[in-house]
């Protein structure tokens, strides 16, 4: 049985209630919200017919069509790429030595859809933690964490909720880690797309374990497009969790066709979306870190080209930041959605305007905080 998830209970319809959001993350402007096409596709070219969704990203990855599957959104494909790594453990050869059930490793701190979305699928859910020496994905704690019946590890990337983003190295590490260990990683690659400089290789100018020996990525049009409409997603993988994958989702609903002929479209026209959702990046990104900057009493990294971040108020708690700025029609989100009560997220992904109004509406939040204390 599927469990509650506390978090997307908590915020639903909490953007479009707010006077300010600094919940959303995805770089969504009001050209993306009219209409059945997004006014940001209407008047874009569709490529030729025999070009399909499946075939542009494989090329966006540099793998074969066999790697890749579309699915409605990315977390969709998480919980594909999660039913699918256990349905290869159940089948391997693997130790049945404690009778446990196959074994997930979820990040710690991170995104509760994937702490709570293997455990309903039937797996044991571990928890592996960033070393606080340097907050960084680690591989050794992989492998410690490891049991006889692991089947897959789990991360974000950029890390949901602090914006760090692993370098490719780490990652290959990790998931060396992973397959030694008789299983796969899986890297939620939603926010992967977050870098403000020209774009760099493949996968959207960002940081990708796609193509690592047992790694599998999950990806979508939802953060970096602001196109979570369309409803599209989808997972890269190894061909043997790929096959896995294809028989998991036969059980699940099927992409909408306009949704994949949208969808092709705003790929055959990325590198001009990408440049617009470049420019809305940076310019958020500059006001988060300004704000940080600004006040003594925040604690919390902004990591460079991430337009969310994870801070910590020394007078308060993160329930209490949050509800203080609930008060005032402010939308952040509390860290104990995100293993740690002490913090909250703030997200810029609302036009650059909206957020500056927002964040000096949170500094005066942050002032009575202090004031109150």
């Amino acid at each position: 049985m599927f469990p509650p998830l506390p978090y997307l209970e908590w915020i639903s319809g909490r953007p479009e209630e707010a006077t300010y959001d600094l919940g959303s993350s995805d770089l969504r402007t009001s050209a993306h919200r009219s209409g059945v096409i997004p006014e940001s596709l209407a008047d874009l070219p569709d490529p030729d017919e025999e070009v399909t969704l499946r075939s542009q990203l494989a090329d966006e990855y540099g793998v074969a069509e066999e790697n890749v599957l579309v699915t409605a959104g990315a977390t969709h494909a998480n919980l594909i790429a999660e039913s699918a790594a256990l349905s290869v453990a159940e089948s391997g050869d693997g130790d049945e030595d404690d009778g446990t059930p196959p074994q997930v490793l979820v990040e710690k701190p991170g995104y509760q859809p994937l702490v709570s979305t293997p455990g309903a699928l039937g797996a044991r859910v571990d928890r592996f933690i960033r070393p606080e020496e340097d907050d960084e994905l680690s591989a050794d704690r992989i492998a410690a964490a490891a049991r006889s019946s692991f089947a897959l590890a789990v991360t974000s990337n950029r890390h949901n909720p602090t914006g760090r983003l692993t370098t490719r190295e780490r990652l290959s590490k990790a998931a060396d880690a992973a397959r030694e260990a008789g299983g796969f990683l899986l890297v939620d690659e939603v926010y992967g797309s977050f870098v403000t400089e020209n774009p760099a290789g493949r996968a959207f100018g960002g940081v990708t374990a796609a193509g690592l020996d047992g790694a599998a990525v999950t990806g979508s049009l939802t953060k970096f497009y602001g196109l979570g409409g369309l409803r599209i997603g989808w997972l890269i993988g190894p061909e043997e969790l790929l096959d896995a994958a294809r028989d998991a989702a036969f059980h699940l609903p099927t992409v909408a066709e306009p949704s994949r002929a949208l969808a092709r479209r705003a790929l055959h026209n990325r590198e001009r979306l990408s440049e617009a959702a470049r420019e809305h990046l940076r310019a958020n990104h500059e006001l988060l870190a300004g704000f940080a900057a600004a006040h003594e009493k925040l604690s919390g990294e902004v990591h460079d080209g991430s337009s969310y971040a994870f801070l910590a108020h020394e007078d308060a708690d993160g329930d209490e930041v949050a509800e203080a700025a609930w008060e005032e029609g402010i939308l952040v989100v509390p860290g104990r959605f995100f293993d740690d009560a002490d913090g909250f997220r703030v997200a810029l992904g609302r036009e650059p305007d909206h957020v500056e109004a927002a964040l000096d509406a949170l500094s005066e939040v942050l002032a009575s905080l202090s004031a109150d204390d």
